[in-house]
């Protein structure tokens, strides 16, 4: 018998300006065979979720039944992808229908929360795109709904599903074939270009619900030329480069150097600045980070910039460059999506693997819907959570920080093994770029202290970094707290 015959949450009268008056969560099933169908409505057609709906549509015995967007255009293009499925511009439109069983989540940023929060009080189960939050507080509130609401909640960090990951954590701790770890370097490289700076306003798109797509943002001027994509570097909607691909990353770092053991770190400093492009960008597209876990000590470097004025590629740094380097006492690892690399300390590669980038993590999420085992998912949604924090609190850092007594700050972290390293690494790359490193443009964090209990930050900037740890909600699109 199909789940929708079983008894759902139902969404009561839910409009654009009032959330509320939901009734108890549907009871669990278990799916008799994997032939039963488990039917898939997607909260966004943009390219990402594209992506996704090919994942989805490959495995056995699920079916796309659902597609939305506020933008008219695309939900148009998807229909003809899968001319069956129902289609609305309101997600609260699919989220109600008793018809589709799980979501996929893969909206802006600031959506990810909420989207998520309603699609499992309506008894959904939600295969959320990374980064889990745009807010620290609203990932607890996630959370909390997954469990209170009996929900299947994964987070797109697909590299959770790679195999590779698990040879990894086996050759380093297991086999301790390169001996103590000693220190970790981050990196991601990529270059993209400036996204514009209009005197006026980016007129509304007419295919596009305004009010929808902003959902829980504030509704503010956009001053960038184009509407979709380069919301990522605008804190309104989007996370910067650090929850666009440092959530990957340091996920990596998590999962295969600290075995998830370290969900918050003690200590975090950094900075960086949106350099050389005057744009309307906000977020930083170089961007530096210590953070201190208690015990192995981390660092990331991001830039978006070229190796040289003018230049096409990404400039040269230690390891991969969108990846990470794990120093050890006898050598050290390098990895990145789908590979990695072993090499002693002479340099000499020992050893390489091989992965497959997390192909299988729908499917995982599928197998978990089916068999109502939570505990079965790769990247459940504590763990995305946790891995998706530590770039919100490097987000913090930098907005929290001031071009003020820049040096004294640089010089805080000299103790910290791979911060003098990436520091001269970056003044390097800035100096190629024809940047001072003393721009004004540049802003720098003290150490900011957090409590791993809470999550909350303790000690003397405790105020500037707890002030940006929820974001203030539009009438209509709260995000509320859930007991």
């Amino acid at each position: 018998m199909h789940r929708s015959k079983f008894a759902r949450r139902r969404f009561l009268s839910l409009s654009a300006t009032s959330a509320a008056g939901l009734a108890v969560a549907p009871a669990l099933k278990s799916y008799a065979s994997a032939n039963e169908e488990i039917r898939v409505g997607f909260l966004s057609c943009g390219g990402r979720a594209n992506e996704l709906m090919g994942s989805f549509s490959k495995i056995p015995g699920v079916k796309i039944v659902g597609l939305c967007d506020p933008d008219a255009s695309r939900v148009a293009k998807a229909k003809t992808r899968f001319p069956d499925a129902k289609t609305a511009n309101d997600l609260r439109r699919l989220i109600e229908d008793p018809n589709i069983d799980a979501m996929v989540v893969a909206t802006c940023n600031h959506w990810h929360c909420l989207a998520s929060i309603w699609a499992m009080q309506a008894g959904k189960d939600v295969y959320v795109e990374k980064p889990l939050s745009h807010s620290q507080w609203e990932g607890i509130q996630t959370i909390a709904a997954a469990r209170k609401y009996q929900r299947i909640c994964q987070v797109g960090t697909q590299q959770r599903s790679d195999p590779m990951q698990t040879e990894l954590k086996k050759f380093l701790h297991e086999q301790k074939a390169l001996g103590d770890i000693q220190r970790v370097q981050v990196n991601r490289f990529g270059v993209r270009g400036p996204i514009g700076k209009r005197t006026e306003p980016l007129p509304k798109d007419p295919n596009i619900d305004w009010d929808l797509w902003l959902g829980p943002a504030a509704d503010l001027p956009v001053f960038r030329n184009s509407w979709h994509y380069d919301w990522h570097w605008d804190w309104n909607t989007g996370s910067g480069e650090m929850g666009n691909w440092g959530v990957h990353v340091l996920d990596d770092v998590r999962n295969v150097v600290f075995r998830d053991s370290v969900q918050v770190p003690r200590r975090i400093l950094g900075g960086g600045g949106r350099l050389a492009w005057n744009d309307a960008g906000q977020s930083p597209n170089v961007h530096v980070v210590a953070f201190d876990t208690g015990g192995i000590p981390v660092v990331i470097g991001l830039s978006n910039l070229p190796d040289k004025t003018d230049g096409k590629k990404s400039p040269d740094m230690p390891g991969p460059g969108s990846g990470y380097v794990v120093y050890c006492q006898a050598g050290r690892l390098e990895g990145q999506r789908g590979s990695a690399k072993a090499f002693d300390n002479d340099g000499k590669l020992i050893k390489e693997f091989k992965g497959n980038s997390g192909s299988g993590h729908q499917a995982n999420f599928i197998e978990a819907v089916r068999n109502r085992k939570p505990e079965a998912l790769n990247a459940e949604v504590q763990i995305g959570h946790d891995s998706t924090g530590w770039c919100n609190f490097a987000n913090i850092c930098f907005q929290a920080g001031d071009h003020s007594d820049l040096r004294e700050k640089v010089e805080s972290a000299r103790n910290h093994p791979g911060w003098q390293e990436l520091i001269e690494q970056m003044i390097k790359h800035l100096s190629a770029n024809g940047i001072d490193p003393s721009d004004q443009a540049i802003a720098m964090s003290h150490w900011m202290e957090l409590d791993p209990k809470t999550g909350r930050f303790v000690g003397q900037y405790a105020d500037q970094g707890n002030a940006l740890l929820k974001r203030q909600y539009r009438k209509g699109y709260e995000v509320e707290q859930i007991a």
